[in-house]
């Protein structure tokens, strides 16, 4: 986690156990839940969608009052989306990824997959951030410190951006 917690945290004890989970809103100890988004600008979750709701309370008000969700944009997310939100929560909440268990889950040979990723955090092994074999990919504790810029290698939207639109990590 790239929190500090007390041992004694809700967050601490479910990374410890295994059930830490990350979503878009930060860490949670409650995984895979719907998120139903109320008032402007809130960001809902549902299955594999994401929604946002309208900018202004004007346009809020006017469509709840028409009897409608107040929705200005959605995403499905695709079979691509869920496999790197898996990868990133793995490694993000608890620094240890099993490949064997991603290429059963999701049909993939992961070099090849992430072959351009796996390139990419060479880099960050040689700095002895984190240790890649053929079974799993684990981050050391130095790494943990790094955990987001580890995580920023999976994220494909990243790649796509021209121009910074996110806070920077350091």
């Amino acid at each position: 986690m790239d929190h500090f917690a007390k041992p004694d945290d809700e967050l601490a004890v479910a990374q410890r156990e295994g059930k830490l989970y990350r979503n878009f809103q930060g860490y949670s100890t409650h995984a895979e839940c719907d998120l139903i988004a109320m008032g402007i600008t809130a960001i809902g979750k549902v299955g594999n969608t994401f929604s946002q709701n309208v900018k202004t309370l004007e346009q809020y008000y006017e469509i709840i009052d028409a009897g409608q969700l107040p929705i200005y944009r959605g995403l499905l997310l695709s079979d691509d989306d869920l496999l790197r939100q898996k990868v990133i929560s793995e490694l993000i909440c608890h620094f240890d990824l099993s490949i064997p268990r991603i290429e059963d889950a999701y049909g993939i040979v992961f070099a090849d997959y992430f072959s351009t990723e796996l390139k990419e955090l060479q880099a960050m092994q040689d700095d002895a951030l984190l240790e890649i074999s053929a079974d799993r990919i684990m981050v050391r504790p130095i790494g943990r410190l790094l955990i987001r810029n580890i995580c920023m290698v999976f994220d494909k939207y990243l790649r796509q951006q021209t121009r910074q639109a996110y806070s920077k990590v350091i």
